[in-house]
């Protein structure tokens, strides 16, 4: 049996033995776009890990094939102290997606020797070991092997052992995600988003996922490498920035999702990194909509003939319709409005303040709970999944918190920079003003406002695009007497 597969256009695996999102990157290579070389070890390997506790005969072998073919596709080598070091990403891809749930390890490969010589090839001590650094600081093992190989064998067990972490657990629990999938890991020689001021990293939707503008979304860090976007630590820049600060690496940015938007016949967002004005891709999905934006998506593509008008009844659920309806806080006078943000997530929802997940966890069992963090990360599903709705002081729309809210339906608001948590004295402070956990507070996550107690709040009204998808629905089910959304599209949605 083979365990390993190239991240080649010929591949002909599907995302059940590559995962999503080494399919994705197949997919972008066919479509001549650039991803770093690599090579995925199947799902496969991973149940056959999982079963056994150890390796399956023949994946060491084939990993050090895989290995030597991709120090000949770069010119580098792994671990080298000579010459030009290859440093390697090691990251999970399971066939649904699961994001922040597993492990990733970056940098993988800068052994002491191999660091030395990344600072002599660029001329940037500094960078080198920072890098380094940020590799040691990532390791998911408590010892980490000062061999190159030693590594990669290490974080690949580390990736195929977080299946069974109690977050990816809990996140399979919520999203009706078989337990015996496994995922795969995918390997990729390493874009350094921190290298110099012409790198960065960000994340780019084609299409904005809260309301479905079409127009280019998302978030960019400039100097900075991938995880610093998505896990919501530092507070990131509108993707717009990228035209002011890189406009070439712009245009070729907006140009791909363009091309892949028309591949997928939906809306798509990627995971990108630059470096030194060079633009590469490390990940592609298609959707990552709230309910109003795939309802806009869904009729717009219509409209552009990428596809049909059941296509488009086929992609709304009742879920989605139920999330067109956006209600929104009222503003006006009586608001006693704490402080605001940025929606990640449209909805309004009422809860009593949690500063810590468990915390969250804890309190739900009385009633709604807003988990309110700094920022969110795995160790938080279970209180992400207990809450109502979260808030962080930092992060953009493409964070963790950001994209689990979504993914779960949930009222989000993100980058409230005015709001501090402190969990030791358990409460968070607005300026000067302390707010205990346990008070009732109501965010909406499509102003960002964040308010206390339970202000007014207005009911939200069909727009355009819900008019006329709900009489694409008429037409399909010939019935076009008054009645609910959800029992329009319920009657199209028989027909189809």
């Amino acid at each position: 049996m083979t365990w390993i597969h190239p991240l080649a256009p010929g591949c002909g695996e599907s995302a059940d033995v590559l995962g999503g999102k080494g399919h994705g990157l197949v997919v972008l290579r066919r479509l001549s776009l650039p991803v770093p070389p690599g090579f995925v070890i199947g799902t496969r390997a991973c149940r056959a890990f999982l079963r056994d506790g150890r390796f399956p005969d023949g994946l060491d072998a084939e990993l050090a094939t895989a290995v030597r073919a991709l120090e000949d596709a770069t010119g580098r080598r792994f671990g080298s102290g000579d010459g030009r070091p290859l440093a390697v990403a090691v990251r999970s891809g399971a066939a649904v997606s699961m994001p922040g749930m597993m492990d990733t390890v970056l940098n993988l490969g800068l052994t002491a020797e191999a660091t030395a010589a990344l600072a002599a090839e660029t001329g940037d001590p500094d960078f080198a070991h920072e890098t380094r650094r940020r590799f040691l600081d990532g390791f998911p093992a408590a010892s980490v092997p000062d061999d190159a190989m030693g590594q990669l064998h290490a974080a690949v067990r580390a990736v195929f052992a977080s299946w069974h972490s109690p977050r990816a657990t809990t996140y399979r629990e919520l999203n009706r995600i078989p337990h015996d999938l496994g995922t795969a890991v995918i390997v990729q020689a390493m874009v350094f988003g921190n290298r110099d001021e012409h790198s960065g990293s960000g994340v780019a939707f084609s299409r904005d996922p809260n309301t479905g503008a079409k127009a280019p979304f998302g978030d960019v860090l400039f100097g900075r490498q991938g995880d610093d976007v998505v896990s919501g630590r530092s507070t990131t820049r509108p993707l717009s920035n990228l035209a002011d600060r890189e406009p070439a690496v712009w245009e070729r940015l907006v140009a791909a999702l363009h091309r892949l938007e028309r591949h997928y016949r939906d809306a798509c967002h990627v995971e990108f990194t630059f470096e030194a004005g060079d633009l590469w891709f490390l990940q592609v999905r298609p959707g990552g909509l709230t309910g109003r934006a795939a309802v806009r998506t869904a009729v717009d593509l219509a409209d552009d003939r990428l596809i049909d008008r059941r296509t488009a009844l086929r992609r709304i659920s009742l879920r989605h319709l139920q999330d067109a309806r956006t209600p929104r806080i009222d503003t006006g006078d009586g608001i006693d409005l704490l402080t605001r943000g940025r929606g990640a997530c449209p909805g309004v929802v009422s809860g009593r303040i949690a500063v810590t997940a468990d915390q969250a966890a804890r309190m739900a069992a009385d009633g709604p709970v807003i988990l309110v963090r700094p920022v969110t990360s795995p160790l938080d599903m279970h209180g992400l999944a207990a809450a109502a709705g979260v808030a962080t002081s930092r992060g953009g729309p493409t964070s963790h918190a950001a994209v689990v809210a979504r993914a779960m339906g949930k009222p989000a608001v993100v980058d409230a920079a005015g709001l501090t948590v402190d969990t030791a004295a358990d409460h968070v402070r607005i300026g000067e003003r302390v707010v205990p956990s346990g008070t009732l507070i109501t965010i909406d996550g499509t102003g960002g406002e964040i308010a206390l107690g339970n202000p007014r709040i207005t009911t939200g009204t069909a727009d355009v695009h819900l008019h006329r998808l709900l009489a694409w629905a008429d037409e399909v089910s010939g019935d076009r007497s008054q009645r609910s959304d959800q029992d329009r599209l319920s009657a199209a949605h028989a027909r189809l």
